[in-house]
């Protein structure tokens, strides 16, 4: 049985995540800091919440440069969730901290005209589109997904290549970066029933 790492540093219930791997039969480790993250294989960074606060947790506990080291050191598959996923780049219009920098993006803030009438935060179950189809995560997953989300704000990459998956509201924003062993989601899986388990369990199991 494989172990991934839920990293839990008090940003959101991790509970349903852990929950999630129970059922494609992965076995978690509840990790708060830098000596726990070496037992795993691979690593869940999941978070809910603001930026500054994600980023001044993770540094407080000395998670930050652990994790840059499992990922790019170590080459530890790592997937970031919702808030996690964020954190992954390089800032956000939300706050003052530098992000993690292990992708080349930078988070905005969803602005609309008034007439369109879309809500902030972008909630609810949504249809994503393959930017690609040929990497591991989605193997043997069908193009137009249907997944969970939960954000005011969105990831821009400063390169294509690092764009996996896109969704729509209003315009097109990434909802999944990758480069190398380094993945984002910008739903939630662990909510997302049958199509957020697949895409677990290829992450455990391909990735």
């Amino acid at each position: 049985m494989k172990k991934v790492a839920v990293i839990n540093y008090g940003i959101g219930n991790i509970g349903s995540i852990i929950n999630m791997c129970k059922k494609i039969d992965v076995e978690t480790i509840e990790v708060q800091n830098a000596d726990d993250l070496k037992q795993a294989e691979r690593i869940i960074l999941p978070g809910v919440g603001s930026f500054d606060h994600g980023m001044s947790k993770l540094h407080e506990l000395g998670l930050d440069e652990a994790i840059k080291k499992a990922v790019l050191v170590d080459k530890k598959p790592l997937l970031g969730i919702c808030l996690g996923m964020q954190l992954l780049g390089n800032k956000s219009e939300e706050g003052r901290w530098s992000g993690l920098g292990l992708i080349d993006f930078h988070c905005k803030k969803f602005k609309f005209d008034n007439d369109l009438e879309l809500k902030i935060p972008h909630m609810g179950w949504d249809v994503v589109e393959f930017n690609k189809d040929d990497d591991v995560l989605l193997s043997d997953i069908k193009n137009q997904q249907r997944y969970y989300f939960v954000h005011s704000y969105y990831a821009v990459c400063e390169k294509e290549e690092n764009c996996l998956m896109t969704c729509d509201y209003e315009k097109k924003f990434v909802a999944v970066v990758k480069k190398n062993n380094i993945y984002g989601v910008q739903f939630h899986p662990e909510k997302s029933h049958q199509f957020g388990m697949k895409l677990l369990k290829n992450f455990v199991e391909k990735v």
